[in-house]
């Protein structure tokens, strides 16, 4: 593994790749060699909410399943909050009872994700996936330790650079999610804003990876 690519919706099925395919219960696909499996916020359906979490309970027993997500809160929808925060606190209680990490879709919610946390006293790792904000919410996740997963932001948005260089190698991890581009490109972009070689980059990925995910770099 050269590169992991921590959040896509589709695999490219490169050799020197490790992809985390994003799936959903409703529409799980079997085929993919690594995945996370997750509600998302934007999906919950409260009448299928039970067989989703058995499907997902029943994934995280097998090998390619190596984490929870994404999954989390949003209050830019219409879902109600208590009902987002229901549905997440049992996939999080789920992740610690299998000692999976969680990916972690937020938008304008924080605070609620940082109390959830502390509340179930949670000790797997969170991934903040697609993160986008300024360095005092990044600073706010780090000290309760999330990590923070760049992608799409760090290439559009030009002010996420001076955080991006800010936050510790040993919390970043690099994806595409959505994007038409590679995840080589994404690391191109982050080695080149850290002023470091590509090598070490993948380097303290690949170290990233083992800590979180238990898989050693091969």
């Amino acid at each position: 593994m050269l590169f992991f690519n921590l959040h896509t919706h589709s695999s490219t099925k490169q050799n020197d790749v490790l992809e985390l395919v994003n799936q959903c219960p409703h529409e799980f696909e079997a085929s993919f060699d690594a995945y996370s499996i997750g509600i998302h916020p934007w999906y919950i359906q409260e009448n299928r909410v039970d067989s989703d979490l058995k499907l997902i309970e029943e994934k995280l027993t097998t090998p390619t399943c190596l984490a929870i997500g994404e999954c989390g809160l949003d209050k830019k929808i219409q879902i109600p909050l208590q009902l987002q925060e229901t549905v997440f606190e049992k996939q999080l209680l789920l992740a610690e009872r299998f000692q999976k990490p969680v990916i972690i879709h937020c938008v304008a919610a924080f605070q609620e994700i940082i109390a959830i946390k502390k509340k179930l006293k949670i000790s797997v790792p969170m991934v903040v996936h697609g993160f986008s904000k300024n360095q005092q919410t990044a600073k706010q996740l780090l000290e309760n330790d999330f990590y923070l997963s760049f992608g799409k932001n760090l290439i559009q948005n030009s002010k996420l650079e001076s955080v991006f260089k800010e936050i510790p190698l040993n919390r970043i991890f690099l994806e595409t999610d959505m994007m038409d581009v590679s995840i080589e490109s994404v690391y191109e972009l982050a080695s080149k804003f850290k002023n470091i070689p590509i090598l070490a980059m993948q380097q303290a990925i690949a170290e990233n990876v083992e800590r979180v995910f238990k898989i050693a770099n091969k």
